[in-house]
């Protein structure tokens, strides 16, 4: 089974299409295939940045475009449920047992609440995932009923995720308008996931580094 077969198959597509229908009604950002394909994109090049295989690459892509398909169960422990729902999606593909072990263990590590990076695949998804911070996210159109979640990520009006091998560097650099949401807030909220990322490029032997309005982070 390849990338573009998942893609294309019927039952990732219900169940996200469902998990980012829940959410919705819960008050989340988007967790659309959108976002799904712009984790298995980032996760990607930063395996490939880094010298890993082809056959890496393409498994942390499928990883990555199914690591949100256990929100159709529950957003609680929704990598745990991820993780088995891939299993048994990728049980009738032809890929290798271990294989599908490695990218069931990464989507059941991918959240910041009980799981972490155990291997390059999971670390390259977490850091694509948490770095996925960008305005039109938030599908909640009235303003006067986001909650914090809308406003930080409301108030990022850019995001650039740079991979720098040769200094042995990933960095997520951001542009936060304070007027919307201040650092405080911003990092309230996000310093978990960036600390999360911050282990994750260490297992790749690199460094994250975050930069806020032209002011290192982390």
């Amino acid at each position: 089974m390849r990338y573009k077969d998942i893609i294309e198959n019927e039952e990732v597509k219900a169940l996200l299409k469902k998990g980012n229908a829940n959410l919705g009604v819960l008050g989340y950002t988007d967790h659309s295939e959108r976002h799904c394909a712009i984790v298995a994109n980032h996760a990607a090049l930063v395996l490939e940045k880094f010298g890993y295989s082809e056959h890496e690459i393409e498994l942390v892509k499928i990883a990555s475009y199914l690591h949100d398909i256990g929100n159709a169960v529950n957003r609680s422990h929704h990598g745990e449920y991820g993780a088995l729902l891939a299993n048994d999606i990728l049980k009738k593909s032809d890929l290798s047992v271990e294989d599908r072990i490695t990218v069931v263990s990464a989507i059941g590590n991918h959240d910041e609440s009980t799981g972490g990076a155990v291997d390059p695949i999971s670390a390259a998804l977490i850091i694509a995932d948490k770095t996925d911070v960008r305005k039109n996210r938030v599908r909640n159109k009235e303003k006067t009923s986001f909650d914090k979640h809308d406003w930080v990520n409301y108030a990022v009006t850019e995001a650039k995720l740079k991979i720098n091998p040769d200094k042995g560097t990933i960095s997520l650099n951001l542009q936060i308008d304070e007027e919307i949401c201040t650092m405080f807030e911003y990092f309230e909220i996000f310093l978990g996931r960036m600390m999360m990322c911050r282990r994750a490029a260490e297992l790749l032997g690199a460094k994250f580094k975050l930069t806020a309005n032209g002011s290192k982070v982390l």
